[in-house]
């Protein structure tokens, strides 16, 4: 069983950043991986997602303000958040699947349920 922990929210100005971090129980290496968010009263995500071999793709909405990036290393996912808006107020988690096929060019129609192990997430409000 691989858990996900994620931090990193908290209550920001539009137009502030932040950053957001998911420690993976296993080598982040071998999967999928992915932010997903659900704001209130709405359908979860997908954000932003980054495969095995670092490729990387992101939501329009959030294209050239967000960077999801990992380190293998320390078996850690990360999600730097810029330019942030009201509208990207919502509880923020990652998930992580070890079938490619969720990162590569259909990602956006796989949703949260999908992937094998997800975290509890954590909040980001943006005023």
């Amino acid at each position: 069983h691989v858990q996900l922990v994620e931090s990193g929210g908290g209550s920001v100005q539009a137009g502030e950043s932040l950053g957001l971090t998911c420690v993976v129980s296993r080598n982040t290496d071998r999967y999928c991986m992915a932010w997903f968010r659900q704001a209130p009263g709405k359908r979860s995500e997908g954000v932003a997602v980054i495969a095995t071999d670092s490729k990387t793709a992101y939501a329009d909405s959030v294209k050239d303000r967000f960077t999801i990036s990992k380190d293998n290393a320390k078996n850690t996912l990360y999600l730097q958040m810029n330019a942030l808006k009201p509208e990207d107020t919502a509880t923020y988690y990652c998930a992580a699947d070890s079938r490619a096929f969720l990162c590569g060019d259909w990602w956006l129609t796989y949703p949260d349920y999908t992937y094998t192990y997800r975290g509890q997430g954590t909040q980001v409000t943006v005023s």
